[in-house]
């Protein structure tokens, strides 16, 4: 299929109208919409939240009368099933749309094709592929969830330019420049759920907290986790005092003492006991917990155990990477990711780099795993 550069730059606009709605639309995909007619962009339209209208109507209604003979370009496959909003494919049919550019079909099993196929059968031609690796890219977190049932898992840590976490002492405050941190902070405020281990939360005795520096409210306020196999995290911690304020689930394992378990859930926690004592596969039930409740990305921040569990298991899809200009040195202070490790240089994960940058002279590196390139972006 050939595409005109007009239609390239429609698609292009569509996606970078799409990404407005990061961190307000999950568990939905993040949708945008363009209708143009002889090179003009007539209306536009993008999803804005979760249970709003769709892109696609928001573009027809912007194009008005204007869209009928007209070209919708779309990000995602137009649904065709009623949810919280009527199928879209009925509204580009009685906009009277001749034709529609799709940059990715929709993995979900109620559309997975079925738009495409709707619109064709109205008369509509229908043509599938254009920027298909950036749609399909925009849409990673949400294909997880609807194929695996797992959230898309964001691994974060920041270390010295000789690879330390913290000093030999445990001391980490801080390692990274403040514009990195709010960069953070910015990333914490689009996800579903922090996660640390309770060595970083009684070493740290963090909030675990979305706040923008610029002094407006986050897009949301993540559900904040505990990794704590025993119910150690204490009644006094400033996660515990905020529980009420800031829902907090502290997930427990089988041999946790009870009353550790009650005295947490009576300062306001939610208690998630796992059957299973391996952490590994503790966190492997958690993130099929997560997925059940319909959490879409998920921030892993540590610590070395957590982070090292993740990556020695496969399950971390995005890595956000912060190196101060530091060195620290010293044979006990800690290594971001622990774990067991590799055992050949050939079963080290590889990194596909997205963003290289330079917030507060630090170096950011964000990129995704190898594995979680999903075979259709690979394809494009």
């Amino acid at each position: 299929m050939e595409w005109s550069g007009f239609d390239v730059a429609a698609m292009q606009r569509a996606i970078e109208l799409a990404r407005g709605g990061e961190g307000h639309v999950e568990p939905n995909p993040m949708v945008g919409a363009v209708v143009a007619a002889a090179g003009k962009i007539l209306g536009s339209g993008l999803h804005q939240r979760f249970g709003g209208p769709h892109a696609e109507v928001e573009a027809l209604l912007a194009a008005g009368a204007a869209a009928r003979g007209a070209t919708l370009y779309v990000t995602l496959e137009p649904c065709c099933h009623h949810g919280k909003t009527p199928p879209c494919t009925e509204a580009v049919v009685a906009a009277g749309i001749a034709r529609v550019v799709v940059a990715a079909r929709d993995p979900f099993a109620a559309v997975n094709g079925g738009g495409i196929a709707a619109l064709r059968a109205a008369g509509i031609a229908v043509e599938v592929g254009l920027c298909e690796r950036e749609a399909t890219r925009l849409t990673a977190p949400f294909r997880k969830l609807v194929t695996t049932r797992k959230p898309w898992v964001i691994a974060k840590w920041a270390m010295s330019l000789d690879g330390r976490m913290a000093t030999a002492t445990g001391e980490s405050r801080w390692i990274s420049s403040p514009e990195s941190r709010a960069l953070v902070h910015r990333l914490r405020g689009r996800v579903d759920a922090i996660v640390v281990g309770i060595g970083t939360a009684l070493a740290d005795d963090p909030l675990l907290t979305a706040r923008l520096d610029d002094g407006t409210a986050p897009r949301r306020q993540p559900l904040r986790i505990v990794l704590d196999s025993q119910a150690r995290l204490p009644l006094e911690s400033r996660l515990v005092q905020t529980a009420r304020e800031q829902p907090l689930l502290v997930a427990t394992g089988p041999a946790a003492p009870p009353a550790r378990r009650e005295a947490l859930a009576a300062a306001g926690c939610e208690i998630w006991v796992a059957p299973v004592s391996d952490p590994g596969d503790r966190l492997d039930l958690l993130l099929e917990e997560l997925g059940r409740r319909q959490s879409t990305n998920i921030l892993v921040e540590g610590g070395s155990g957590v982070l090292g569990s993740l990556l020695d298991r496969g399950a971390a899809d995005e890595v956000w990477a912060f190196i101060a200009q530091k060195i620290i040195g010293g044979e006990a202070a800690p290594a971001p990711v622990g774990g067991r490790g590799i055992a050949g240089m050939a079963d080290a994960a590889g990194l596909e780099i997205e963003e290289v940058s330079r917030p507060g002279g630090d170096l950011f590196v964000r990129g995704l795993v190898l594995k979680a390139i999903l075979p259709s972006a690979r394809a494009s």
